[in-house]
């Protein structure tokens, strides 16, 4: 017998030899119905694996973002069997699961078209039907590679060739389809449910420009079809809320072909960036900040010093001015750096928080380009809080606070993962897990649950990260807070400690928004284009019953103008049903009707584009009612 120690702190005795599925059976009945996958001593493994000796053993099921990925790994690969079966030219790339779904890329002539997208997914269907197991075996190199090459697949051959000398080669059989895969996989293709492809791309092997165009084809999958049915309504919502549709009928912003990825905010575009800016500035004042602005082009010797050109230089842009190479910030730290260095501190003047809205370059490529939310160009609403070792605790906990209180403001929720030190990195292992410990250790006093998410973290430092969630479901990665003891050190900052002694300070990089860009389209998304009235572009707007009402519709347009109001008048000869469906599809937040009853009382007849039809209210307590809506923030 072996001990198998469970998640929940039991143990529990099995025979050697007991698969996954059979210890979920046995640990609660109903559970194998469940399991997706096990976590065995750290390590996932499929419902097939074997356990031989003492071990750690957590049951995964589709809930779990592991069994989940294990779920729909076995999905990309029945898609892949059924392109083989329609299409046996067809080369395999690769086949991921990847968050709500999975894809596979193929080496094809054909261009996939919807048609055969559907006759894809019947294929598919028929696959999972028969039920094949996925059967797992392994190869010496040499023996991997003739393999690969004597099925006609030369991208599985380069895969085998870039792994490790020592790494094992494992593939998987499933019917008359054998793939190149570690693993792992649920135990037959009849253990998927629901399935249905989405979509074709193009994607560039090994995500290398340079490297040939391959077809991609996107699917997701669950294991009932209440589930799948659930999450494509919600991708159906999803496609009306879509800020760039959205923020073409209201005419908030626009991108050109004269400049992809850097976005033209309109006049409607820029009152809903001022009021958050505004709002930003009026935030940090209160709590301590000093706002600075720093150039878009420093001297390229400033990002060696950084560390941004050996771990971002191939993200950057860059020009010379009089023979001499400059670079266009990707990133705002460096000019916060500079702007601490003008002068000496002494330990009494910390912690020093410097805030700064400032605009960034980054390079994308094109194929990544995505309205607001992927873009070459950004304003991110950047802090860099200096303090002193002791500091560290206490600025950790008011960042969270001030973050939390921003996120209340739209109604967002959140989750916090915390990002630790990634591959490509800078600084002694002991730095890193000072920085780490601090972070875990705010977190942790604060009660504030977490995740931790391995090896992303910055490259000077870890980071908690803050993922929004909108209306809808999605999350959206925003806020971060990242401690660094690095670039301090770099550019040789100091302060004047008790001892009389120069130090070098500890500094949390840290943003709100991320992107103010990107927060505009997440908001536009979430609101669904009904914006909180302090934040709409157009807060009311006027519409006449017939053009006799014009001059008194100018004149409440005129009074509410005075009252700090953004309003709108339509005075057109237009059937008034014609100008309410207009309005209504511009989301403007209030409608107020004029007509002759309206003239006569000085009152309004209005509808709110969240309320309803409100009925005649008087002019002085609409007023007041929005003034209130305003001051309060309410979302």
């Amino acid at each position: 017998m072996i001990k198998v120690s469970l998640k929940d702190g039991s143990v529990r005795e099995f025979e050697k030899g007991t698969t996954i599925l059979e210890a979920a059976k046995a640990i609660h009945k109903g559970l194998e119905k469940e399991a997706v996958a096990g976590r065995v001593n750290g390590i996932v493994q499929g419902l097939n694996y074997k356990l031989e000796e003492d071990s750690e053993l957590e049951i995964l099921k589709f809930e779990d973002e592991d069994g989940n990925h294990t779920y729909r790994h076995t999905s990309s690969h029945i898609l892949a069997q059924a392109v083989k079966r329609l299409f046996p030219e067809a080369k395999l790339g690769i086949g991921p699961a990847i968050d709500n779904g999975f894809y596979y890329d193929f080496d094809l002539e054909h261009r996939f078209t919807d048609e055969d997208l559907v006759n894809l997914e019947k294929e598919m269907k028929k696959i999972i039907k028969e039920n094949h197991p996925l059967e797992r075996f392994t190869l010496p190199r040499e023996e991997a590679i003739r393999f690969m090459e004597e099925r006609q697949e030369p991208y599985k051959v380069e895969l085998i060739k870039d792994l490790p000398e020592d790494a094992e080669i494992s593939f998987y059989k499933e019917g008359d389809f054998i793939d190149l895969c570690a693993g792992p996989h649920m135990p037959s293709t009849g253990a998927v449910k629901a399935i249905k492809l989405m979509s074709v791309a193009g994607a560039y092997w090994r995500g290398n420009e340079k490297n040939k165009m391959l077809q991609r084809i996107y699917g997701t999958s669950f294991p009932k079809q209440k589930l799948l049915d659930e999450y494509i309504e919600r991708l159906e919502e999803a496609k009306k809320r879509d800020h760039r549709k959205i923020g073409k009928e209201m005419d908030l912003f626009a991108i050109y072909d004269e400049g992809p990825g850097f976005p033209f905010f309109l006049p409607k575009g820029m009152v809903i960036r001022n009021e958050l800016e505004a709002f930003w500035r009026k935030a940090h004042i209160e709590r301590g900040y000093q706002e600075i602005k720093t150039p878009l082009i420093l001297s390229e010797a400033l990002w060696h010093t950084s560390g941004h050109w050996d771990h971002y230089k191939d993200n950057m842009y860059f020009t010379k001015i009089d023979d001499n190479d400059f670079a266009v910030k990707p990133m705002n730290c460096p000019g916060a750096m500079l702007a601490y260095k003008r002068k000496m501190y002494s330990y009494r003047d910390f912690p020093i928080r410097m805030a700064e809205m400032g605009q960034v370059h980054r390079h994308e490529l094109s194929g990544a380009l995505h309205g607001l939310m992927r873009v070459r160009t950004f304003t991110q609403d950047d802090a860099h809080i200096f303090m002193l070792p002791e500091q560290v605790k206490s600025e950790i906990a008011g960042v969270i606070d001030f973050i939390n209180y921003v996120y209340s403001i739209f109604g967002f929720k959140y989750h916090i993962e915390l990002s630790t030190k990634p591959e490509d990195s800078m600084g002694t292992e002991e730095e890193w897990e000072m920085a780490t410990n601090a972070l875990k250790e705010a977190l942790n006093e604060k009660g504030i649950p977490f995740i931790i998410n391995e090896g992303d973290g910055a490259f000077y430092g870890p980071k908690i990260d803050f993922h929004l969630e909108d209306s809808i479901g999605r999350t959206w990665q925003c806020g971060t807070i990242q401690l660094d003891f690095q670039m301090p050190q770099r550019f040789d900052l100091t302060y004047v400690g008790k001892d009389g002694e120069k130090h070098v300070p500890i500094m949390i990089h840290r943003v709100i928004f991320g992107s103010v860009e990107r927060f505009i389209g997440i908001l536009t998304e979430h609101f669904a284009g009904k914006f909180p009235l302090w934040l709409a572009p157009v807060q009311v707007k006027l519409l006449t019953v017939t053009e006799r009402f014009a001059d008194f519709a100018e004149e409440v347009g005129r009074k509410l103008r005075e009252e700090g109001l953004r309003v709108e008048v339509d005075i057109r000869n237009e059937k008034i049903g014609y100008k309410i469906r207009e309005a209504r599809n511009e989301r403007v937040s209030y409608i107020g009707v004029i007509g002759e009853k309206e003239m006569n009382s000085g009152q309004l007849s209005v509808r709110s584009n969240k309320e309803g039809e409100l009925g005649s209210i008087k002019i002085e307590d609409f007023v007041e009612k929005l003034k209130k809506e305003i001051k309060e923030k309410a979302y």
